[in-house]
């Protein structure tokens, strides 16, 4: 009930505008995202905020999904309710499938690779998103997404009798899990917690620190050290609210946006393994994958990269990312999983 009265609190503070505002403020942006407050993520969106300010730009944050989802983010985006979003690529695929290519399971088996081919692809993906009207201030991360469930999910046999969530905008992911025998149950991540109290679902995938942010691990306390997918993400803000930033306010706001993002990537992963640590003093039991259980998964998903290739990602998006992940082994010894 509370929540649900704070957020229709922040809608109407988001329709009506703040009643405060900064004397030195030339322009306003309003920024959403799913990142709880006080998260790691949260504090690092403020700090840059509050370096914007000092240039002339004031940042309102809408932390937790007040606003919604991810979709629902963009689509506020999309009609100027705000301007600023820090998505994954979830939120980034409402806009440009192609981004996705960066969080393909089993694709990537270390931090290495991932960065390798997000570096490579970047530019491409950049010019992409400005052709629909967004502008990439810096790219970010949430982890390496794990499962989670009510009883452990150690081999996709045991995944295949849990009801887990998948996002609920992802119908071609939807689609290919059930084409495969499996029990996905579509939601909106904002409505992850309560359906894991009511049972409509009883596991999730997601990264330990999201895990713990939303409290989701109580009610699936048992996670697999499989890394299975890196979830990419990034800050965007639409071209119409980057042009009523004056010129001379923009290197300071872009020089902000990028200390941001390398923090958002190194506090991200520092702080991974802390995460799990202080979820395992509340109940959390973490079981480790073996060599054996690592190929039926990798198995699994290469399975269905022809599914996948088209639908969830374009192909020529796919294509690219597994040429440049071969390049990167191709170079460096292969990582073992990690």
């Amino acid at each position: 009930m509370l929540s649900s009265l704070k957020k229709i609190i922040m809608a109407l503070a988001l329709l009506v505008g703040p009643t405060v505002h900064a004397q030195d403020a030339s322009v306003t942006l309003k920024l959403g995202t799913l990142a709880p407050e006080g998260t790691v993520w949260d504090n690092i969106m403020r700090d840059m905020g509050d370096q914007w300010k000092t240039a002339g730009v004031k940042l309102e944050i809408y932390p937790g999904g007040v606003l919604g989802d991810e979709p629902d983010i963009v689509t506020k985006m999309l009609i100027g309710q705000i301007q600023v979003g820090v998505l994954t690529v979830v939120g980034l695929a409402q806009i440009d499938k192609g981004v996705q290519a960066l969080s393909i399971p089993m694709m990537y088996k270390s931090y290495a690779e991932s960065d390798y081919v997000r570096k490579k692809m970047q530019p491409l993906l950049e010019k992409r998103l400005l052709a629909k009207g967004f502008k990439v201030l810096n790219w970010g991360e949430a982890g390496w997404v794990r499962f989670f469930g009510k009883t452990p999910i150690l081999t996709p046999d045991d995944l295949k009798k849990a009801k887990f969530f998948v996002w609920g905008n992802d119908t071609d992911t939807l689609n290919i899990w059930k084409s495969a025998g499996y029990s996905p149950i579509p939601l909106a991540a904002t409505d992850i917690l309560p359906n894991l109290q009511t049972g409509l679902i009883n596991s999730f995938d997601s990264t330990p620190i999201s895990a713990l942010s939303f409290q989701w691990f109580a009610l699936a306390p048992n996670m697999t050290t499989l890394k299975w997918a890196p979830l990419v993400g990034a800050t965007i803000i639409t071209t119409k609210a980057w042009a009523k930033i004056p010129e001379a306010a923009r290197p300071a706001v872009l020089e902000a946006a990028a200390k941001a993002g390398v923090r958002f990537r190194d506090e991200v992963r520092a702080g991974e393994d802390a995460a799990i640590e202080t979820m395992k003093k509340h109940g959390l039991k973490v079981y480790d994958t073996t060599p054996e259980q690592y190929d039926e998964w990798e198995k699994l998903f290469t399975s269905v990269y022809p599914q996948i290739s088209g639908t969830v990602v374009p192909q020529d998006m796919m294509d690219m990312a597994i040429q440049y992940r071969d390049e990167y082994r191709a170079a460096h010894k292969e990582p073992a999983p990690q």
